[in-house]
Formats: C-alpha cells, structure tokens, sequence
C-alpha cells in the first residue's frame, strides 16, 4: 500500500510514468485493481493532485520569469578564481619571462630629458649669469627678465630674483642712481677685459707665475684673438695645447731683455756636439767614480738549490716467500 505522502515526495512526470506504465501492462480490470492500492484512492483524486501540481508550476514559472525581466541588467555574480596549480604558476612565470618589453628610446640614462627652459628660481638665476657672461656692458633687471621671459611672473617673484642677484658671488650690483635703474654684471675671476688690461695686470705681478687662459675667458670671450695679436707683436710669452694648438698660459715679454747674437758666435755654439747618452757615465767609471745615477747595492745571486733525489729503499720485510723461486728482483731498473 502507497500512502499519499509518497505521491506528494514524487515529482509529476514520474508519477504520471508511473501510471501510464500500470495503466499499458494490465488490463482494465487489473488497473481498478492497483489503482485500489493506494488507500482508496481513485484515479479523479489522483489526477485533479496532478492538475494542482501542474496549476502550481505554472504559476511559479510565471513568476520567475518576472523577476528575470527586471534583473535582466545586473551582472552575475563573479565566480571564486581557483588558486592556481604549481603547474600552472609554472607555466604563467615561464610565459611571463618569454613576454616581450615595452620598447624604450634610444637615450642614455644619464642624459637628462629635455623639458625646455626650467622653471626653479635657482635655475633661472644659472641662465641669468650666463646671459651677464655673454655681455660686456651692465644690464638692468627689466633686461634680465626679458632674457628670461619672465615679464608676467608676479611681482614676489621678480624681487626674489633681484635679491639672490644682489647677493650672488658672480655678480657685480650698482645700486640705482636718479634717473637710473640699478645694474647688474657678471664677476669674473680677473676683471680684465681688453689688451691694455692683460698687459698691465701681468706686468703688476710680483711673480712669474704667468696667467691662466681658462681664468681668462670666463670673463672675456674674445680673449684668444687678442692673446694671439700680442704674441705676434711680442709683448706675450705664450705657452699652447698640442692638441688643439689654444692658448693655455701667457706670461709677460720684456722687449728690453731680448738683444742680437753675431753669427759666428751662433756657428761656433752649433758646432758644439753633445755626447752621446751614457758616454759620460762611461768616462766617470774609467777615472773610477761612480755615477750619482748609478745604483751602487748589487743584487747578490740567488743561489739555486739543487733537488736531492730519494735513494731507493734497501731491505725490509719479504712476505711472498712461497713464491721467490717465480718472482723475480727489477728494483736495479728503478729510476
């Protein structure tokens, strides 16, 4: 017997298998029959349950369908990603490796790029001493800061700027007068601007230590051209690079100290000839004095120690002896 609890458990297509299967493999009277099995009931009870199921599903399946409607944008739900594998992290960092980099322009790492003209006020000042270095003549801070196209900064700005001016070691300030603005020029290591300066500032040295072109130019571009014009006229000493042939050093010529020699006391000073090197090393031996260049320690020889060879070993202890009749003695052939 069938209680109506299992029917209610059995979903309604089985049930209905279940039925058509009774219904096809008896007959009519044995269907009565089995139908009268489940605890009275009849086939109309068993097919209106059926019919409230069906009524039921539908009507849940209606209202799914509405909810799927008005949800129809929202994303699912992002799934669990799986930890990877060691299989498969092998793989990735094995892909990873063999990914190609992104390619870089072909530019030293050293070389800083090149975004225009700086905008820090300590940068700025480095371009205003090098505009001042480029001018032989005093300019005013409005000549400045067009140099540096710095009409429009704020006023806060521009007095800044004025001020690390004023007190920058490079720079010459002369205060405003009336009717005039104030100046700025460059400071350079020797104020010397022209010829008569050169030659008067070497001739006022109390040594020989002469003067340094490089010094020179930081505050006289045109330096080389003048050097070069006085030593053509004599009045420099001059003193070059091989390399580039530039100017490197100038000391100051007295004209007064130069005089001519006759010729025939220059050809009795050519015809003098030089020893050859080492001669005169050679002639102090012979009188038996010793050059002072000479090194007077001798090295005393190192004596080379001559390996001694191991004698080959007499006697000792005969084990063999039941074989000395077969054995026989090749020691007198041992090296």
């Amino acid at each position: 017997m069938i209680d109506v609890s299992v029917l209610e458990c059995l979903q309604i297509p089985y049930v209905t298998e279940l039925l058509l299967s009774l219904l096809a493999r008896t007959s009519v009277r044995q269907a009565n029959r089995n139908i009268k099995c489940f605890s009275g009931l009849t086939v109309a009870n068993v097919m209106s349950y059926l019919e409230k199921k069906v009524n039921a599903f539908n009507a849940n399946l209606s209202k799914v369908a509405g909810q799927i409607d008005k949800k129809h944008t929202v994303g699912a739900p992002a799934r669990p990603v799986p930890s990877p594998t060691p299989s498969q992290t092998s793989d990735s960092s094995k892909n990873d490796r063999k990914r190609k980099r992104p390619e870089l322009p072909d530019v030293p790492y050293s070389q800083p790029r090149d975004t225009g003209t700086g905008q820090h006020i300590m940068t700025q000042i480095t371009y205003a001493i090098e505009y001042l270095k480029t001018k032989n003549t005093p300019q005013t801070l409005s000549d400045i800061l067009s140099y540096l196209s710095m009409q429009t900064r704020e006023q806060s700005y521009k007095s800044s700027v004025e001020k690390i001016l004023r007190g920058h070691d490079k720079v010459n300030y002369y205060p405003a007068k009336e009717g005039t603005a104030a100046l700025f020029s460059f400071r350079p290591a020797h104020n010397i601007r022209s010829a008569e300066s050169l030659l008067k500032y070497l001739q006022a040295q109390r040594t020989a230590q002469g003067l340094s072109v490089k010094e020179l130019r930081d505050g006289w571009p045109d330096a080389e051209d003048t050097i070069t014009q006085l030593e053509e006229e004599g009045k420099l000493l001059v003193t070059r690079n091989k390399k580039d042939n530039h100017a490197r050093m100038v000391w100051p010529n007295d004209p007064s100290l130069g005089f001519e020699i006759d010729e025939e006391f220059q050809n009795i000073w050519n015809r003098i000839k030089l020893p050859e090197p080492g001669a005169l090393a050679d002639e102090l031996e012979k009188e038996g004095l010793t050059p002072a260049n000479k090194n007077r320690t001798m090295k005393k020889p190192v004596k080379v120690q001559e390996k001694t060879k191991r004698k080959p070993r007499s006697g000792g202890k005969t084990t063999n002896v039941h074989m000395a009749g077969i054995l026989r003695d090749y020691s007198h052939l041992k090296k």
